[in-house]
């Protein structure tokens, strides 16, 4: 006997992670700059080069800020309930704002907008269907999918000599097959975790 009491450890207490954080700050940001990037379209009626300009780099602004708040809240731990639903709702907003508009000035046909909205539309509601029997996590092809369309969508928002402008159609055909590809591919994970077992 030392004289000194052993303090028995007590039961783990989880860390609460505030709502307001860095993670949820960059997910809010991205929301509000998605009116301030359809008014740039707009006001440029994609002829202005200026407004062009502009709207595809506040467009790359808004989508960068995807990245780096999925980044913060993983590597210090600040992911939230608010943030899981917050995160998807702003990267559809931005993606279909951006969508909808080029359609709306003849730069994309209204198809495309509407394959790539079913789809995103439709794995979000995939994903609140199997919420409580697992998460379905991004896949590889789902990040290359995001890249694809972040790109073909800038691509068409700068004003592109002629030679280059005649690219864009090309990204977003590869970002369409991506799409699809990933949807069916998600399609069967959700089903199998569905599966009875």
């Amino acid at each position: 006997m030392t004289g000194a009491t052993e303090s028995t450890p007590g039961p783990a207490v989880a860390a609460v992670v505030p709502v307001l954080n860095a993670a949820n700050a960059l997910t809010a940001l991205r929301l509000v700059l998605v009116p301030v990037f359809a008014a740039s379209v707009i006001v440029s009626g994609m002829t202005h080069a200026g407004w062009r300009m502009a709207a595809c780099l506040i467009f790359a602004v808004a989508s960068a800020t995807d990245l780096v708040d999925g980044w913060i809240a993983r590597r210090f731990g600040l992911v939230t309930s608010v943030g899981k639903v917050a995160d998807p709702i702003a990267d559809k907003a931005l993606t279909g704002a951006a969508l909808v508009l080029l359609s709306w000035y003849d730069q994309l046909p209204w198809w495309v907008t509407a394959v790539i909205l079913v789809r995103e539309l439709g794995i979000t509601g995939l994903r609140f269907w199997v919420i409580r029997h697992g998460v379905i996590a991004a896949s590889r092809g789902g990040k290359v999918k995001t890249a694809l369309q972040i790109l073909a969508i800038a691509w068409y928002l700068w004003p592109m000599p002629a030679a280059l402008a005649a690219v864009g159609p090309w990204i977003m055909a590869a970002a369409v097959l991506v799409t699809v590809a990933t949807g069916f591919d998600y399609i069967a994970q959700a089903l199998r975790l569905r599966r009875p077992r």
